[in-house]
């Protein structure tokens, strides 16, 4: 089957290449990938910017979709044909995580999804949301599934409420999405005047360009009658943990996404104390909160946001805009 592996760390080590297909054991589903797309951790793994000890050669990328080529003896969930989204945490069925659980995760500890390809446990597939093709669901296992976990299961957002989404990375814009399915009030911030015309159309009701901001917490506040918003999820990580912070009312939820700017965090705790703010840290989602987002993807006909489509033997193009930060929406790769 043919797959991209990184042989050395880079992106212009990248390349096409042929292994042998996988076997199955009787409780696992084999899965022909059709699509896939980028996540920031995939650009780090490649570029090895944190140390992760992954092994080469490596299959990356974490999240995609496919279609079952075959089922093992005693699967009995799906059958050949079935359009089924690839779980990042492989074991991850329900509840909380566990170290069991998390041994396992696409891309890092096992192989990544582009690949012709892939061995999965049938527990914790998930069906395709039926209004939406391969390129647009390849995106809701990590980017939708991230989003829908910390505003629906961690912030437990609700109508009336209001957020603060930040840039026009996927989980942004699924966040805006799943705000506004939910009656929230959506402040967005970018760096780009020509991304704000495009954050609007999806839903936006005000869009603050951060460059414009250096404070821009304070632009929240007066967008907002002079308080918080009661959400926001923080994308970037060291340069934007305080005006994160500061961007939020009392009692209000910090979710901590990104690590874009850095991983070591200096932060003032007295108006997390004297604000009763959350700051949460969380790890993407499981397979029924997957197939929650599946379903409310459906009722709603939600269409993720997609930037270009690039096919398998483009895969260095691909890795190429998604570093530049113009992308606007998911970047995905076909295979």
């Amino acid at each position: 089957m043919k797959a991209i592996q990184l042989t050395k760390f880079g992106i212009e080590h990248l390349h096409l290449t042929d292994i042998p297909v996988p076997a199955i054991g009787e409780n696992e589903v084999l899965v022909k990938t059709t699509a896939t797309c980028l996540e920031y951790h995939d650009l780090i793994v490649v570029e090895n910017r944190i140390p992760f000890g992954i092994p080469l050669p490596h299959i990356p990328v974490s999240e995609g979709v496919g279609v079952v080529e075959n089922v093992g003896c005693k699967v009995t969930r799906w059958k050949k044909g079935d359009r089924v989204i690839i779980p990042f945490i492989t074991r991850w069925e329900a509840g909380k995580n566990t170290p069991w659980n998390d041994e396992l995760r696409t891309g890092f500890s096992c192989p990544g999804l582009l690949s012709e390809f892939t061995v999965q446990p049938e527990n914790t597939l998930v069906r395709t949301p039926s209004n939406l093709t391969d390129e647009q669901a390849a995106p809701l296992a990590v980017a939708g599934l991230s989003a829908w976990s910390y505003l629906v299961e961690q912030a437990n957002i609700r109508a009336g409420q209001s957020i603060l989404t930040q840039g026009s990375g996927g989980v942004s814009l699924f966040a805006i999405q799943i705000a506004k399915m939910f009656g929230l009030k959506v402040i967005a911030n970018t760096g780009s005047k020509e991304k704000k015309e495009k954050l609007k159309d999806l839903g936006a009701d005000e869009v603050i360009n951060y460059k414009d901001f250096t404070e821009w917490s304070k632009e929240v506040k007066r967008l907002n009658g002079g308080i918080g918003v009661d959400v926001t999820l923080d994308v970037a990580g060291k340069e934007t943990i305080e005006q994160s912070i500061l961007s939020v009312k009392q009692h209000g939820f910090v979710g901590l996404v990104g690590l874009m700017t850095g991983t070591q965090l200096t932060i003032d705790i007295i108006p997390l104390i004297t604000n009763y703010i959350r700051l949460q840290a969380y790890s993407v989602g499981n397979a029924q909160g997957l197939n929650k987002l599946v379903t409310a993807i459906e009722k709603n006909n939600i269409t993720p946001v997609i930037d270009r489509i690039y096919s398998i033997e483009n895969t260095q193009d691909a890795f190429h805009r998604f570093k530049s930060g113009k992308a606007f929406g998911k970047v995905v790769i076909k295979l």
